[in-house]
C-alpha cells in the first residue's frame, strides 16, 4: 500500500505502533519491518491523505519544512524498523558516542563487551525490543565443531570464536563463579549420528576431517554409541561423530552476563542501552556523505567511529531504506529463516548424557513441504519448504529441548501444528522412549521456541565495511551459528573498526560484491 499520513492532520493523542511481524492483525497494514496502525483508530482514511509518514517508513513534506522545525535539524527518517514508533514534536536529545550499535542480540553485545574491554571507546547499543527478542533467545545453545567444515571459508572464524568462549568460561571460573550457574554452560560433547550405511560412511570421513584440522573426534559403531547413549536408537547400519570438547550453553543466561558485565561500564559514561526504541533512520554528512549516526525513536545518536548493523534478520528491511538516498545499488540479501523448537519436560525413561544432532542437519535436508504454501505469509514461494532434522539435549534446567526445523516463512513468528509434530516424530525415531509419551502432556511443563535466522543464500555471514560507507559496518547473516560465532566476530568487527589485522581472514565475509558493487 502507498497510503499517506500528514502530521499536520494528527491530534496530539494521536499514537503509530509498527507491531512485530510476529503479531500480525488482519485491520494492520504491512510494511517493509512491522505493521502501521493508528492506536485510537478514528478517521483512519481521514489521516491517510497527505504525505509524510508512508506505509513502507517515513518521508518528509516536499519542502521538508515541518521535520526541520519539530527536531532541530535532524533529517527526516528514511526507514523506519520498528515495533513501536511514536510521532513527539520538539526538540530531540542528541548524543555522542563513539560506536552505535543496532541489534541486541548474541552479536551485538558481543561487539559491545569487545570494544569496551580492549579499547577506551563508548558504545550505544540500540534495539527496537530487547535483548534476545530475536533468533538469539529461540536458539539450542550448540557451541559445537562437530557439524562445522573444515577447510570451508567459516572454519577458521568458527574455530577461534569456539576458543574464545572456551577462555571466556575459563575466565568467569577463575572469578569464582560458576559457568553452569551463570551462562548454562556444559561441556556435554556432541554426538552427530547417523542410521545408514551410507551416512556412517560420511560420519567416519567427517571424523578424518575433524581430526586432520585438530579437533579431537572419533567415529563409533552403532553398537559401540548404544553403550554411550542408551536412550539413542540409530540402527544396526547407523553410527556416531563424537566430539568430546562440544559445549552447549544457555543463550539467555549468557546474554544477561554479558550484558550485567557491559553495564558495568555506564558509570564510566562509556555504555548505555538503548531498548524499546527503534532506530528510526541514518544520519548522513552534508560534506562526505558518510553514516554519522542513528536517530531512534527519542533521541540522536551519533557515532563517531562506526555505526555496525548487527539487527539479524531485520537487518535487510533495516538498510535498504537508507539505500534508497544513495548513488549506489546496497542490498543486504538477509532472509529470516524460522525455526522451531520445543522444550519439553524430561519424560523420567530418558536420560541424554551429550548433545545429539543428526547428519542431515548439516546438509539442510529437505523433509517435507508445507502442505498449504499458499495460506502462509511467504517471502519467495519457490523457498518455502519445511525441513526437520533431529536435535536433542538436556538443558541446564533439566529440560529436553528437540529440534531443529527450518523454513521461510516471511516474519512468521506463530508456531504450527504440523512444524512441531513433525519435529517430534522425528526426534521420536532416534528417541524411542518419546512414542510412549503424549506431546501434549510433555508440553504442559514446557513451551515452543520461534525463531527468525538471518539467513544468507552462501552460507556465509556478512562482516565488514560497506564500501563507500567506510562508517557503516554489518555483523549480520550468520543465520543459526551466531551464538557459536559471537565472540569471533567480535573480535573480527572491533579489530576493523581499530585497523588492526584481523585474527582470522576476514575476505569471505566481505560485504563487497555480495551486498554492493
Amino acid at each position: 500500500m502507498a497510503g499517506l499520513i500528514s502530521p499536520s492532520t494528527l491530534s496530539s493523542g494521536d499514537c503509530f505502533s509498527f507491531s512485530p511481524l510476529c503479531r500480525q492483525n488482519p485491520c494492520d497494514l504491512p510494511t517493509v519491518a512491522g505493521f502501521f496502525r493508528i492506536k485510537n483508530g478514528a478517521g483512519l482514511h481521514q489521516k491517510m491523505k497527505r504525505a509524510h509518514f508512508r506505509v513502507s517508513g517515513i518521508s518528509a513534506n516536499t519542502d521538508g519544512s515541518m521535520f526541520k522545525n519539530r527536531i532541530s535539524g535532524a533529517r527526516p527518517s528514511k526507514s523506519l524498523v520498528s515495533s513501536e514508533y511514536s510521532y513527539s514534536p520538539g526538540a530531540l536529545e542528541k548524543l555522542d558516542f563513539d560506536i552505535v550499535i543496532i541489534g541486541a542480540g548474541i552479536i551485538g553485545l558481543t561487539i559491545a563487551r569487545q570494544v569496551l574491554l580492549n579499547t577506551d571507546l563508548s558504545v550505544a547499543i540500540v534495539d527496537a525490543k530487547g535483548p534476545c527478542a530475536g533468533a538469539t533467545g529461540a536458539g539450542q545453545g550448540y557451541i559445537w565443531m562437530g557439524y562445522r567444515t573444515p577447510e570451508s571459508d567459516k572454519w577458521e572464524l568458527e574455530a577461534r570464536s569456539k576458543q574464545l568462549w572456551e577462555e571466556f568460561v575459563q575466565e568467569v571460573e577463575a572469578s569464582g563463579l560458576e559457568p553452569l550457574k551463570l551462562l548454562g554452560w556444559k561441556k556435554t560433547g556432541s554426538l552427530l549420528v547417523g542410521t545408514t550405511s551410507e551416512e556412517s560412511a560420511a560420519l567416519q570421513e567427517r571424523v578424518k576431517l575433524l581430526t586432520k584440522a585438530g579437533i579431537r573426534a572419533e567415529f563409533f559403531s552403532a553398537s559401540s554409541m548404544h553403550l554411550m547413549e542408551p536412550a539413542v536408537e540409530v540402527g544396526k547400519e547407523g553410527g556416531a561423530a563424537f566430539v568430546p570438547d562440544d559445549s552447549q550453553i544457555d543463550a539467555k543466561l549468557a546474554v544477561s552476563f554479558i550484558q550485567e558485565k557491559n553495564r558495568a561500564f555506564s558509570s564510566q559514561g562509556r555504555y548505555e542501552e538503548f531498548f524499546e526504541e527503534p532506530a528510526v533512520h541514518f544520519l548522513r554528512s552534508n560534506l562526505k556523505g558518510h553514516i554519522e549516526g542513528v536517530q531512534t525513536s527519542k533521541r540522536v545518536l551519533h557515532g563517531n567511529k562506526a555505526v555496525i548493523i548487527a539487527a539479524g534478520a531485520w537487518s535487510c528491511s533495516l538498510i535498504e531504506k537508507m539505500a534508497e538516498e544513495l548513488s549506489f545499488p546496497l542490498h543486504v540479501p538477509v532472509k529470516p529463516r524460522k525455526g522451531h523448537l520445543l522444550v519439553l519436560e524430561r519424560p523420567q525413561t530418558l536420560q541424554l548424557n551429550h548433545g545429539l544432532m543428526e547428519i542431515g542437519y548439516c546438509n539442510h535436508q529437505i523433509a517435507s513441504v508445507l502442505p498449504d504454501a499458499s495460506s502462509t505469509n511467504v517471502v519467495d514461494s519457490s523457498l518455502h519448504t519445511l525441513s526437520v532434522s533431529m536435535t536433542a539435549t538436556i538443558d541446564s534446567e533439566g529440560s529436553l529441548v528437540l529440534g531443529s526445523s527450518r523454513q521461510f516463512a516471511g516474519f512468521d513468528c506463530q508456531p504450527e501444528d504440523v512444524v512441531v509434530n513433525s519435529i517430534y516424530e522425528r526426534a521420536a525415531k532416534f528417541l524411542p522412549a518419546l512414542n510412549n509419551n503424549s506431546l501434549r502432556e510433555l508440553l504442559k511443563g514446557g513451551h515452543i521456541r520461534i525463531g527468525l535466522r538471518p539467513y544468507m543464500s552462501d552460507g556465509k555471514p556478512v562482516i565488514g565495511p560497506v564500501p563507500n560507507l567506510p562508517k557503516l559496518m554489518l555483523a549480520t547473516g550468520h543465520e543459526g551459528a551466531g551464538l557459536c560465532m559471537a565472540f569471533g566476530t567480535a573480535e573480527m568487527v572491533v579489530d576493523m573498526i581499530l585497523d588492526n589485522a584481523t585474527k582470522v581472514d576476514c575476505r569471505p565475509f566481505s560485504p563487497k560484491d555480495r551486498c554492493c558493487k
